[in-house]
């Protein structure tokens, strides 16, 4: 089998490049928002100054309880949001660790031109 070629033709990248298990770990939290009510549920919770009860999304997204439910228990599956139980409802909020990372990994630095 031929080999390619090596051409010294490119710096670097620079930065760190995710392990493995970071890399993963990220992309299950993309899997999680590849869906446009979750993206407008993580919206809301980020604008939000308290954890939010699972009854307030049902308006705001026009979408049925259990769906609204459905797709709750997927972003806290994947790590994007916290629970929290108060007698029959449930109240949701961020998860900042899991925050913290996604915006690590759109932290773009302004490119020149």
């Amino acid at each position: 089998m031929r080999s390619l070629p090596v051409i010294d033709c490119c710096a670097p990248l620079a930065g760190p490049v995710p392990s493995a298990e970071e890399a993963e770990a990220t992309a299950a939290l993309f899997r999680a928002l590849a869906d446009p009510a979750r993206v407008r549920i993580v919206n809301l919770l980020a604008r939000s100054d308290e954890p939010v009860c699972v009854c307030e999304f049902v308006p705001m997204l026009a979408l049925s309880q259990p769906t609204v439910s459905h797709h709750l228990k997927k972003l806290a599956d994947a790590g994007l949001l916290e629970r929290e139980q108060r007698g029959r409802w449930a109240y949701y909020s961020l998860a900042r660790d899991a925050v913290r990372r996604l915006a690590s990994l759109v932290d773009f630095q302004e490119v020149s031109a």
